[in-house]
């Protein structure tokens, strides 16, 4: 029964993320964690892993390469921050920062504020990236923030390709920490079907929102991610 809940779960994050470009763990790690906390993080962040290599090979030639490159520069130190403030910080009072960064760029977004994938905003945005997606799986919009002005092939296959890189480190730590068990991996198998759902039925849905909807998605999705970690956060 957890595992059909947590199933239905991964395929609307998939659907999300593969017309998006980011969103699985926004949608999946909040509620997974409810359903039973070992679903996250490594079952999960394998499920997202294979995500993002399905949409990197789907759409690879739009893949804005530069800019993976200085996000995933400024996303180590943001990594070893994130990790710090796990360790010295309340986790909840993080949490709730990293959130009302990403909420107030949204915000600004919305109303007159158009970022660009710059390299100093790259690279700030990756510091943020990687420390909110050390400590809180926040670790889409920051990046994704500054490409709302691209077409969605070049959203989608430039976050693939920094998830991709950014989902080797993270197994591969995890993987050093004895985290990645035969059980979550098979955990991540059965839940695999249902990751794969999501992404096919996120065909017909990129389609739609590459028809002027692409900025009001990236805004709608990382603004509501930044609200649900704040009322995680309050209540936690």
């Amino acid at each position: 029964m957890v595992i059909a809940l947590a199933g239905v779960v991964v395929t609307l994050g998939a659907l999300v993320q593969g017309s998006v470009g980011f969103g699985l763990a926004l949608v999946a790690a909040p509620l997974m964690a409810l359903l039973d906390p070992t679903l996250v993080p490594v079952p999960l962040l394998l499920l997202t892993s294979v995500h993002a290599v399905l949409t990197l090979s789907r759409e690879h030639t739009d893949t804005h390469w530069a800019g993976v490159g200085w996000a995933l520069l400024g996303r180590v130190p943001g990594v070893a921050i994130g990790a710090m403030a796990v360790a010295l910080l309340p986790v909840r009072l993080f949490i709730a920062v990293v959130a009302i960064i990403v909420l107030a760029c949204a915000g600004l977004s919305a109303l007159r504020w158009s970022p660009r994938p710059t390299v100093p905003a790259l690279l700030v945005a990756g510091v943020v990236s990687g420390a909110g997606g050390t400590a809180a799986s926040i670790g889409g919009p920051p990046v994704a923030l500054l490409y709302q002005a691209e077409h969605g092939a070049r959203v989608r296959a430039t976050m693939a390709a920094y998830f991709t890189a950014g989902s080797v480190l993270s197994v591969g730590g995890l993987a050093l920490a004895g985290a990645v068990t035969a059980e979550a991996t098979s955990t991540a198998a059965l839940l695999l079907p249902f990751m794969i759902v999501g992404f096919l039925l996120s065909g017909p849905a990129r389609r739609f929102l590459d028809r002027g909807w692409v900025r009001p998605a990236v805004l709608t999705v990382a603004g509501g991610g930044a609200i649900a970690l704040l009322v995680a956060a309050a209540i936690g």
